[in-house]
């Protein structure tokens, strides 16, 4: 029998992100039988995430440009990556203007922290986190992405992009509080789907097959409506739905996003 190794998932060798202070306020050490205790005040919660959201709507990582930059002096990019990331780099000088963001489908406000033992707040950690999101989403120029249901086919928009996702695991040794920040977009409410399928089809041609040119699968989304997704006989051409006759009907322009339908054409 192996003997017992404790392997920590997706370990980071080196963190070699570079970080701003925001403030040195909200945090300090405090002593409790014996022992150093890291103690956040709620409002610095809310401000790392209400700053941490808006960083990742407007800017991109300094490396992140720099890569982008790096293609242009590429001897081996094509005129067409050329102009790929040149057209990125100036879509960026104008969401870092801060009035419109790196991508209109501001998505989901997803919050993944690992809190060390050793880190006391006193509070609901991610109601704090909920509102530095709905402060982010009030004030800059944000889309809401969020519905909420009222029935099984009823559903709203929450007019604040509430609820976020917020995962919080504790346990580690320590006084560290660790947060990664992101934005989920592509239809974030409830667009998700789980396949589970064999060890066999992982592989490049299956993979690509079933998601390009899958069989004819009928689903019925919040609307109500029938989305039909083309089968291999129609794998380029999208489908599009009536809401007064609720039936599929081909479109005539090609695409490669088979079954991503114009909903209301």
């Amino acid at each position: 029998m192996a003997d017992f190794i404790y392997q920590e998932p997706y370990p980071i060798q080196a963190d070699k992100t570079e970080y701003r202070l925001l403030t040195k306020d909200y945090v300090k050490v405090v002593e409790c039988d014996g022992r150093k205790i890291l103690k956040v005040d709620p409002k610095g919660l809310e401000l790392l995430a209400k700053e941490a959201y808006a960083d990742v709507s407007f800017y991109l990582r300094a490396s992140h440009l720099q890569k982008l930059a790096n293609i242009l002096k590429d001897p081996e990019a094509t005129d067409n990556d050329k102009f790929v990331a040149y057209t990125m780099l100036l879509n960026q000088c104008v969401a870092a203007e801060g009035q419109l963001p790196t991508c209109q489908d501001t998505g989901t406000a997803i919050c993944i922290g690992h809190k060390g033992e050793d880190v006391y707040t006193g509070v609901n950690d991610a109601e704090c986190i909920s509102r530095g999101v709905y402060e982010t989403y009030k004030e800059r120029n944000l889309r809401y992405s969020q519905v909420v249901p009222f029935t099984m086919i009823e559903e709203k928009n929450s007019a604040t992009n509430l609820p976020a996702q917020i995962d919080i695991y504790a346990g580690k040794p320590g006084m560290e509080y660790e947060f990664l920040f992101i934005t989920k977009g592509g239809g974030s409410a409830n667009k998700t789907f789980l396949y589970q399928q064999t060890k066999a089809l992982l592989n490049e041609k299956s993979l690509i097959t079933r998601a390009i040119i899958s069989a004819v699968a009928i689903f019925t989304n919040s609307a109500g409506c029938t989305l039909i997704l083309p089968n291999s006989n129609h794998a380029l051409a999208p489908f599009t739905l009536t809401p007064k006759a609720k039936q599929a009907k081909r479109s005539s322009i090609p695409t490669i996003y088979a079954g991503y339908a114009n909903m209301w054409k």
